[in-house]
């Protein structure tokens, strides 16, 4: 048994080190790196498409995708004009440090505004490895159910912001935005949260505003 603590201990440490590399060359690059994560078919995608259309003309921004087989996101994404690089991770749960690393090679970063990543779709093992972002951003779709951040808690609990996407189903879905949200602040009193549909646009600015002022910071 404490052999297989001590190998978990190893990974999670190299990855540590090396997402300090990446930390670092942001910092020094002031490029805002964001790292999103939500279940699958929650919208990461769909948020992107959108926010690198809209704010096409204020910032250079690129994407690094993971996905477990396919380029689908990736071709989504790079048809907005943003650079797109793919991360296979070949059934793996996650995107670590060394996977943003390698891809990171492909990305033009010569004034890059913000970086973001796309990781893989899972509420659970994203949250535990740093990929050396600033800020992690968790979506929850109003179609998965309110109680999400009572059923996960580290990822709302680590998260800086979290994006209640596709407010325009709310109608019909069984979803209590109030008990969505007080889970959430239970778990992380700063949480930023921001209701929104990425598909028709709805609030979309309160996240644009939020994604200015981050960057602000960076300079």
């Amino acid at each position: 048994m404490s052999k297989e603590v001590t190998i978990v201990r190893n990974v999670l440490e190299a990855n540590d080190r090396l997402a300090d590399e990446l930390h670092n060359k942001f910092r020094v690059k002031k490029i805002l790196c964001l790292n999103l994560m939500s279940s699958p078919g929650a919208g990461k995608t769909t948020l992107l498409e959108r926010t690198l259309h809209d704010l096409k003309d204020e910032f250079k921004m690129a994407v690094i995708e993971g996905d477990l087989q396919t380029d689908n996101d990736a071709q989504r994404v790079a048809a907005t004009g943003a650079q797109a690089v793919q991360i296979n991770t070949e059934g793996g749960c996650h995107l670590d440090s060394g996977m943003v690393m390698d891809a990171l090679k492909a990305i033009d970063t010569e004034g890059l505004d913000i970086l973001f990543i796309e990781n893989v779709g899972n509420l659970v093992c994203p949250a535990e490895f740093n990929v050396g972002e600033d800020y992690k951003i968790t979506l929850l779709s109003v179609a998965e159910g309110d109680d999400k951040p009572e059923k996960y808690p580290f990822m709302f609990h680590i998260s800086a912001a979290m994006l209640l996407n596709k407010v325009d189903l709310l109608p019909y879905v069984d979803f209590d935005m109030d008990k969505a949200q007080n889970h959430a602040k239970a778990l992380n009193k700063d949480i930023e949260i921001f209701p929104i549909s990425a598909r028709t646009g709805d609030n979309m600015e309160q996240w644009y505003n939020w994604l200015r002022t981050k960057r602000a910071e960076k300079k």
